[in-house]
């Protein structure tokens, strides 16, 4: 069985401040890497691990056996995040944790073309289920809106010669594999523009799996029907791997943190608003050193934390009614 190493554990822990009994909800469950310390940490709580991928989700439920009831496995993606929480908890939960990185078992176990390095077909999807393929996007889309692709999900400077290069190739013969693309992109980007760090493909290859999976359009409702499902005072942790995964977070806790908006010589409220979020992570925390030298995939993570406030004393009262009943 492939084990994923999870990334920031030690921030992840002591920002959402886990208890006992307390109800998680891992949205982005993978092999359980993160989840297995969570279901370490607590002795009468649950931990609701949500996976869209089948084969993965397979492996953490034989590798999380003998929590039994603690561990609540559930194959979707955290789109239905509240559909799932109606069904399997039927109530607000202590915390709710993203961590929005790709699988290291997709990049090296699950053959589907998520790797740069080696020969795999250009599948992509992280849920089989899904109809789009990698395949799909780089032999059917026009130049142009490849090219919006690479650029909006990749934010490739390149990403119109790349296009070009896309598509001039394809009329030679089909793309269909992960070192075909990586090839093509290597060409057609100049030698001198090559980043240190990574290969010249990386940010195509993103762009093109956050497309395929739909990954951005999600990401913002997925995280506010999350915030909507933790009780007063719960917490949300998210890490995110690039820029634009980020900013959404960034964005939407900012927005939570506001409280009236009308003007200041109003004498009353009325736009309704009140602060959902305070911040408990200023700037994003990231890897230490060390971390970063021992899994070099982590470098790029970026970890936000946030604590629900009590909004009123009414909602107060019927949340603790709830708890007590």
């Amino acid at each position: 069985m492939f084990i994923h190493k999870p990334v920031m554990v030690s921030q992840v822990l002591s920002c959402l401040s886990i208890k006992d009994n307390d109800i998680i909800v891992d949205c982005t469950l993978g092999e359980g890497g993160h989840t297995s310390y969570f279901l370490k940490t607590i002795k009468n709580g649950k931990v609701v691990g949500i996976e869209q991928d089948g084969e993965i989700l397979e492996s953490a439920v034989y590798r999380f056996r003998k929590y039994k009831q603690a561990f609540i496995p559930v194959q979707a993606n955290f789109s239905h995040l509240k559909g799932i929480m109606d069904e399997k908890i039927g109530g607000k939960v202590d915390k709710i944790f993203f961590d929005l990185g790709i699988s290291m078992f997709h990049i090296k176990k699950s053959g589907r073309g998520f790797s740069f390095s080696t020969e795999e077909p250009l599948d992509m999807r992280l849920d089989l289920s899904r109809s789009l393929r990698g395949t799909d996007v780089v032999n059917s889309f026009d130049k142009r809106k490849l090219a919006e692709i690479i650029w909006a999900y990749g934010e490739e400077r390149f990403s119109n010669r790349i296009s070009q290069f896309i598509v001039r190739e394809r009329e030679k013969k089909p793309i269909r594999t992960s070192l075909q693309l990586a090839d093509i992109v290597k060409r057609s980007i100049p030698r001198k523009y090559w980043p240190k760090n990574i290969h010249p493909a990386t940010k195509t290859f993103q762009a093109i799996r956050i497309f395929v999976n739909d990954e951005i359009e999600i990401l913002e409702n997925a995280l506010r029907d999350g915030i909507e499902s933790l009780k007063y005072e719960g917490r949300i942790g998210v890490i995110s791997f690039h820029s634009l995964e980020d900013r959404i977070v960034k964005s939407v806790f900012k927005e939570l943190t506001r409280g009236c908006t009308c003007p200041p010589d109003f004498p009353v409220c009325v736009c309704g608003k009140r602060k959902v979020l305070k911040i408990l992570t200023k700037k994003p925390l990231t890897p230490e050193e060390k971390e970063k030298k021992e899994n070099p995939s982590s470098r790029s993570a970026r970890f936000r934390c946030a604590v629900k406030l009590q909004s009123n004393v009414a909602d107060r009262v019927k949340q603790d009614v709830k708890e007590i009943a």
